[in-house]
């Protein structure tokens, strides 16, 4: 589920002719002033480079005043032309044909789907095929179809990356290494800590300097332990406002599972001190989520890719024209069939990838080394997962058999170099600062 707001909407525009943005407004009944739309990413081919407005025949009233009146975030799936059934009868006809056990009559029809996700209330659609549509017939610019496959990928990247993101800051946010006094250091350590407190340590209450390991890059462990409780996070943040459907307030569910994590830990009660401090924390991390969706930054992280990463990305296009192309997936295709989760698998890799590898400098500061291997390690499981997809596909013919066979090969190929990385960055992790 997710917040489907095609009903309460009365008109709208939708704008696509700066590429790498859209931006809209949406007049919904009850509500005085539009819903503005700031996204990162394009639409589909039908609508890139274009501008559509479109009008509801009969908008009802219900939108949940939870629903942010600026939506700033990533595009999902944006397109006037997915192909849907529209029924040629009511729905009370539709109910009398199903307790008859008899086919109702319908014909393909044009749909409009829009997706996006905001740091606001997540992800939001609108899907309907009775809208009245008007779409500019003059184009600021054409997306040809190998852009638009390429496209494809980029937003569901986006979309990865955008949760990746937002799931690593909250954990950040609540994450600290432990006082020195309780973990194991030797007196070399302890020596080194107390000269870096002269450089970054701050004065407690009384004066005296806290002995935190602000210095120390996050080991291996660490990261995984930092990575993995923001894929947990993640996970439970988008099953939650999947649970909610419309109405779902993500400051609100943050804010719950971040305490539930605390309640997870067997930690104790937070002091008024401290609940001040988790407030701020809360504040930041919505200022960061929409910062992260409409920083320009982030688009130009998004292009600027390591040659790993454009190769697994490639890898990605090539699959998804090849299941056009062969027809792998049934016209009624669900995200179960093992075609769709074989491509859902290898773009998951993509996304795990590209937080590793994309938009910085390498090889990167020894600091980051520890995040970099777990994003790389996770990258391996999704590959892992579409090698077992891919070979279900051959061994069951749901895809040509030499393209099964030689998308393992490249799954392999891309597994020893993901290895290599790192090995490399392990190597340099255990070198310390340089």
């Amino acid at each position: 589920m997710a917040w489907r707001i095609d009903t309460h909407l009365i008109r709208g525009e939708i704008d696509n002719r700066i590429r790498g943005r859209i931006v809209g407004r949406l007049w919904f009944l009850g509500r005085e002033a539009p819903v503005e739309l700031d996204l990162q990413g394009n639409a589909s081919r039908d609508l890139a480079g274009r501008r559509l407005q479109f009008v509801n025949p009969s908008p009802q009233p219900g939108l949940a005043a939870l629903f942010s009146g600026r939506q700033i975030g990533v595009v999902g799936d944006f397109t006037a032309s997915r192909k849907v059934r529209v029924p040629e009868i009511s729905l009370e006809q539709m109910g009398t044909y199903y307790g008859l056990n008899k086919p109702f009559p319908w014909h393909w029809g044009n749909s409009v789907y829009f997706e996006w996700f905001s740091g606001a209330n997540g992800r939001v659609v609108i899907e309907t095929a009775s809208y009245q549509l008007r779409i500019a017939s003059d184009a600021a610019w054409e997306m040809t179809a190998e852009e638009e496959a390429e496209q494809r990928q980029k937003n569901a990247e986006a979309t990865e990356q955008f949760f990746q993101k937002l799931g690593l800051l909250s954990s950040e946010c609540t994450a600290f290494k432990p006082p020195l006094e309780t973990r194991d250091t030797d007196d070399s350590e302890l020596e080194r800590s107390e000269e870096d407190d002269d450089r970054f340590g701050d004065d407690d209450d009384n004066g005296e300097r806290e002995s935190w390991r602000g210095d120390a890059p996050l080991s291996e462990e660490e990261a995984d332990e930092l990575i993995a409780d923001s894929d947990r996070l993640t996970d439970r943040l988008l099953a939650r406002l999947d649970e909610a459907g419309e109405g779902a307030d993500l400051e609100s569910i943050l804010e719950e599972e971040l305490e539930r994590r605390r309640e997870d830990a067997d930690m104790p009660p937070l002091t008024p001190e401290e609940q001040a401090r988790r407030a701020e924390w809360m504040e930041e991390v919505n200022r960061a989520a929409e910062e992260i969706a409409k920083d320009p930054g982030f688009q130009a992280d998004l292009e600027r890719r390591h040659p790993l990463s454009e190769r697994l990305r490639d890898f990605a296009l090539r699959l998804m024209a090849a299941a056009d192309q062969g027809h792998w997936l049934p016209a009624d295709d669900t995200s179960e069939h093992p075609v769709s989760d074989l491509i859902r698998s290898v773009t998951k890799a993509g996304g795990k990838l590209a937080g590793a590898l994309d938009g910085r400098d390498w090889p990167p500061p020894v600091d980051e080394c520890g995040v970099c291997i777990a994003w790389l390690k996770r990258a391996l499981g999704y590959l892992e997962d579409a090698t077992i997809a891919a070979d279900f596909c051959r061994e069951n013919r749901l895809a040509d058999a030499d393209a099964m066979a030689q998308t393992g090969q490249d799954i392999a190929d891309l597994n020893r170099e993901i290895g290599t990385l790192i090995d490399s960055l392990r190597d340099r992790l255990s070198r310390g600062f340089d």
